[in-house]
């Protein structure tokens, strides 16, 4: 027994074939259709990206208890556990943030594994001289990884040199080596078409368009503010890339055919998440809620077993799966903390294995869907709290909490899957406050563009009821319902309800922003940097009016390249009328200044 996993970071389903996607050149992937099972209906659970990989690795969902961290003292890990049943795992990935501190134990539960540096920023190569970078403001330009990822790509000159290619060129090297050997799970983890969407002119050539405006292939996480014609470019980007992640499923699914592997290998080819590449107004994710793009993946499963191809299965799955389909298939037991299930019997028969599912970001909107509708429910009060971070490993993506943040740390009491372990728990912070959006309730059959939010008390009542039965069976922590407003224990009711209370927070999140021309360029204003804006005895007191937490210099690097206008596009608190106000001040005299500020 053999099992491959080929995992893309960043698919967006909607532009697959196999998904209705059409002006793609991805005959791979309609290859692969054709030899898999395709699943209509698989969500992920925990997000973003490394929160997704604990949910592999564990079985059950992270963003309830944690953001995006390590794997924790007390979590079971599946390659691990297929390690110490004799099957040797080996990962080979250009995912770069498990060498960071909030991806540090993963790759290391695997008995062997490559890394590939290089990806969006990757702190790989030194170059004190600046590189040859475009000029550019759309996007992520001038952002800190900016810079870095130009001096990366100067080695990267070729498609044979990049680190996707040479990921999956070790993959194929693992299968040369151990196709005659039994026993082995192989994870060949592609960090593409993750942004910046860097390819080729051989894949570009697929999507030639139109376009002279600035370099643009790094999308900022935010509102769409650029027009068609530059925005249609940047899907062209993503396509492109999309491109080459197609010929490299190509490549394992000839070595595949060439050693004869379909025999006797489980092939699994998935996603992270999502990306919004223009839909609901919107780039990116987090920080907006986890529409359809984003959370509504792509699987494909082979299972030797039953041999199911080309069919589809509608039956509701989810991350948590994986992980335990993989066991089962090695004849591994699960451990009782594991809530997801083993797919053979869906993958051979659509054998539903669960009613609803929940997914989110940690401190984000929690949301639940049976399939069919989608409840993406918003916290209770516009604080967002309370939230807490339960962890026994207290670092963050790139860093590790910090005394100011451990200094309200307190012991809390096991939950049921640490295994008898206390954790700390330690005030959090969402990546954006889902209050801003408000409450969302969904029907996919009729709405599946989810432009038509729905007002309607009794399915908002029982999609709450799942939720808080879910929450409940995962054991949230208490923090969680009263973030939410939801009842920790008793019935739910229609006092819990929120989508109709919420309704002035839904139409006032989706109005899009102006156009940077309604606002003045001479001069100080909203338009001007924040470190410019900072650096001046006036925008200064602006700035601390108006946004004193951004005058904090501990915020200033990770600030200072960006307008009031760029964070309002991906700050939903920076309202329209906030930066009419900033403008106005800016423009006053300084007595006028001091006197209009609103906090």
């Amino acid at each position: 027994m053999r099992a491959i996993v080929v995992m893309f970071d960043t698919l967006n389903r909607r532009f697959l074939p196999p998904y209705g996607g059409t002006g793609v050149h991805a005959p791979n992937f309609e290859r692969l259709q054709q030899r898999t099972a395709t699943f209509d209906n698989c969500y992920g659970g925990s997000m973003p990206c490394m929160p997704a990989r604990r949910e592999m690795h564990t079985g059950r969902y992270n963003f309830l208890h944690r953001s995006w961290g390590p794997l924790e003292p007390f979590d079971d890990s599946v390659p691990a556990m297929l390690s110490a049943a004799g099957v040797h795992t080996h990962l080979a990935t250009d995912h770069y943030h498990y060498w960071e501190d909030g991806g540090a134990t993963y790759h290391n539960r695997f008995d062997t594994y490559e890394l590939f540096r290089g990806q969006e920023g990757d702190r790989w190569k030194g170059q004190v001289a600046d590189p040859e970078m475009p000029r550019s403001t759309l996007g992520r330009a001038g952002s800190p990884d900016w810079r870095q990822d130009w001096v990366n790509r100067q080695h990267m000159p070729t498609a044979e040199t990049h680190s996707q290619t040479r990921t999956v060129d070790a993959g194929l090297e693992f299968i040369e080596t151990n196709r005659g050997s039994d026993h082995w799970f192989l994870q060949i983890e592609c960090f593409d078409p993750h942004e910046p969407f860097f390819s080729y002119p051989e894949h570009r050539a697929h999507y030639v368009h139109e376009y002279h405006g600035e370099h643009f292939d790094w999308p900022a996480y935010g509102r769409v503010v650029e027009d068609e014609r530059t925005a249609a470019h940047l899907r062209a980007e993503y396509l492109s890339l999309l491109t080459m992640c197609d010929g490299s499923l190509g490549r394992v699914l000839d070595a595949m055919d060439a050693h004869d592997l379909w025999d006797d290998t489980m092939l699994i080819v998935c996603t992270d998440h999502g990306l919004l590449l223009g839909e609901h107004g919107w780039w990116g994710k987090s920080v907006q809620p986890w529409y359809d793009e984003n959370i509504h993946t792509p699987l494909f499963v082979w299972d030797p077993r039953s041999g199911v191809r080309g069919e589809r299965r509608s039956s509701l799955v989810q991350t948590v799966d994986f992980g335990p389909t993989l066991l089962e298939f090695f004849g591994v037991e699960r451990t009782p903390d594991m809530r997801g299930v083993p797919l053979a019997d869906t993958v051979a028969a659509d054998r539903p294995v669960r009613e609803a599912g929940l997914f989110g970001n940690h401190g984000g909107h929690v949301n639940v869907t049976d399939g069919r509708y989608v409840y993406m429910r918003a916290c209770a009060s516009p604080s967002n709290r309370p939230l807490a971070e339960f962890t026994l490993m207290p670092v963050h993506m790139t860093a590790r909490f910090s005394p100011d943040e451990l200094r309200g740390a307190e012991l809390a009491e096991p939950f049921s899957f640490t295994k008898g372990v206390p954790v700390l728990s330690v005030p959090g912070m969402g990546w954006g406050n889902p209050h801003h959006f408000g409450t969302l309730l969904f029907d996919l059959e009729e709405d599946p563009e989810q432009h038509n939010p729905l007002v309607d008390d009794e399915l908002e009542l029982r999609m709450a009821e799942l939720m808080v039965e879910l929450m409940r069976e995962n054991d949230a922590p208490a923090s969680q319902f009263e973030r939410m407003g939801l009842p920790r224990t008793g019935p739910v009711g229609p006092e819990h309800l929120l989508a109709r209370a919420q309704q002035e927070q839904v139409a006032g999140s989706s109005a899009p922003l102006p156009p940077p021309s309604d606002f003045r360029s001479d001069g100080l204003g909203v338009l001007s940097e924040l470190g410019q804006l900072l650096d001046d005895p006036r925008g200064r007191q602006v700035v601390e009016a108006h946004l004193p937490l951004l005058a904090h210099e501990s915020f200033r690097p990770k600030i200072a390249h960006l307008s009031p206008y760029r964070l309002a596009v991906t700050t939903p608190t920076i309202s329209v009328e906030l930066l009419h106000a900033i403008e106005a001040d800016l423009a006053a005299e300084p007595d006028r200044t001091a006197a209009s500020g609103t906090g």
